[in-house]
């Protein structure tokens, strides 16, 4: 298990947060011992005057002289607004929605030299009520003037709401950090799949990040230029080919019958070498002008299965109830044409092509069988690459294409192609796309 995040962004965020919980934690000591702590003091310090004032000359634990005229009383109140009131009077006066306070009870207690209660009340008025140690069968309510309609708790607001906006200036700052890297992510992923991006901006982000967008610019270019460069050179090859290919063709025509083994022959080996050069062309332009449409699946497999229909190949067509999908046609008929070629040369002249989405619709699933030998499966990892043939188990026939063009028709739709045995004999080949690039059309 994970505890740090693994993206640049995830980390920048996760370091910002961190610094700044250590912030929030040094300023909350620092408040609490240089600001608030000073402030208690000085409470407790007004309040063991006012109560001193009041059971002055007093023994600890006496019956103190409250027993005072009611005019002096009066003038006392008027003069300190401090009250006097018997457990059961200061019940029904507030003290029961008065809450307790350790540290003020355990203060002011050192300052008047025994145990007392300290109590304070946030409702209306800002009381404290006092339990003293003169005279601990009575309460003191001590009013605080300038408390009024405030809370005794402004620090845990303060430090939430700066931590608040503290992480969240630095997601901010983290996500324009990064999110240059999000852009070129996902234009190095349409270079992987053969696609030319449009050209990113340099001036965007830190100096680091514009380095690496120009040097992805200049190599998104040079790739650009390769492919054309490779295009052109094949295109001049397979027409230097042709040329040649034609006229034997045409000098065959002319062979006399005797000859029509050789010519048969000749004829064979030519279409071999024309299908070659189409397979060649087919893995270097990779379906460039066909573009994404909505396209009906299942017309676009019985197509290409049609092709098959007076050839030696029995195919199958079982195609489940499918939405439009954003495809390219083309890319998809030469996948599945490829894929039955490759069933009819190898098979035993049957083959079955099927098409559902999966169990959790999230994948589109094409699967040809076949009822061939099958692949060995040390082998069927090879067989993606260019130029290499199942040789040993399904014949040395074909230019070594067919799956590697395939393959790449998948990667281009950030799909997966998986080869397996049948269940009953011979080669399964099993394509999933996700539906998340296909955009199903509602």
């Amino acid at each position: 298990m994970r505890l740090l995040p693994r993206s640049a962004f995830g980390q920048t965020v996760m370091l910002v947060a961190s610094l700044l919980l250590i912030n929030q934690l040094v300023s909350y000591v620092i408040v609490v011992l240089y600001v608030l702590k000073p402030s208690y003091d000085q409470i407790n310090d007004l309040l063991a005057k006012q109560v001193k004032v009041v059971f002055i000359d007093e023994p600890l634990g006496g019956r103190p002289r409250l027993d005072l005229p009611d005019e002096m009383r009066q003038r006392f109140f008027e003069a300190t607004g401090i009250e006097f009131f018997t457990e059961q009077a200061a019940l029904k006066h507030g003290l029961a929605e008065a809450v307790h306070y350790s540290y003020f009870s355990e203060e002011l207690g050192k300052e008047l030299g025994g145990p007392t209660e300290v109590r304070i009340n946030q409702d209306e008025n800002f009381d404290i009520w006092v339990r003293p140690p003169m005279a601990p069968q009575y309460w003191l309510k001590v009013p605080l003037r300038g408390f009024e309609g405030a809370r005794f708790s402004p620090l845990p607001i303060y430090l939430g709401v700066i931590g608040v906006l503290s992480v969240l200036g630095g997601w901010l700052f983290a996500r324009r950090l990064n999110r240059p890297l999000k852009g070129l992510e996902l234009a190095a992923r349409k270079v992987g799949r053969g696609e030319h991006p449009d050209q990113l901006a340099e001036d965007v982000g830190s100096s680091e990040v514009e380095a690496v967008t120009r040097a992805f610019n200049q190599m998104a270019k040079g790739v650009a230029q390769l492919e054309e460069d490779r295009a052109l050179l094949m295109a001049g090859i397979s027409h230097d080919l042709r040329t040649p290919l034609t006229r034997i063709r045409l000098a065959t025509e002319m062979m006399q019958s005797s000859e029509g083994y050789l010519k048969d022959g000749i004829v064979d080996d030519i279409e071999d070498m024309n299908g070659i050069i189409d397979q060649f062309i087919a893995y270097v332009r990779q379906d460039r002008e066909d573009k994404p449409e909505p396209t009906d699946l299942e017309a676009l497999l019985e197509d290409a299965v049609s092709a098959f229909a007076d050839r030696p190949l029995k195919t199958v067509l079982t195609v489940d109830a499918l939405p439009e999908l954003w495809l390219r046609p083309l890319s998809i008929k030469r996948l599945v044409y490829n894929l039955l070629e490759n069933a009819e040369r190898y098979g035993h002249g049957q083959a079955r092509v099927e098409g559902r989405l999966s169990g959790d619709q999230h994948w589109l699933v094409l699967r040809v069988l076949d009822n061939g030998p099958g692949i060995p499966q040390a082998e069927r990892a090879r067989l993606f690459q260019p130029f290499e043939r199942g040789d040993r188990a399904r014949g040395s026939h074909g230019s070594g294409l067919g799956l590697a063009i395939i393959k790449k028709i998948v990667d281009s739709y950030n799909g997966v192609i998986r080869l397996d045995d049948a269940p009953k004999g011979g080669l399964l080949v099993e394509i999933r796309l996700p539906l998340s690039s296909l955009h199903p059309v509602s």
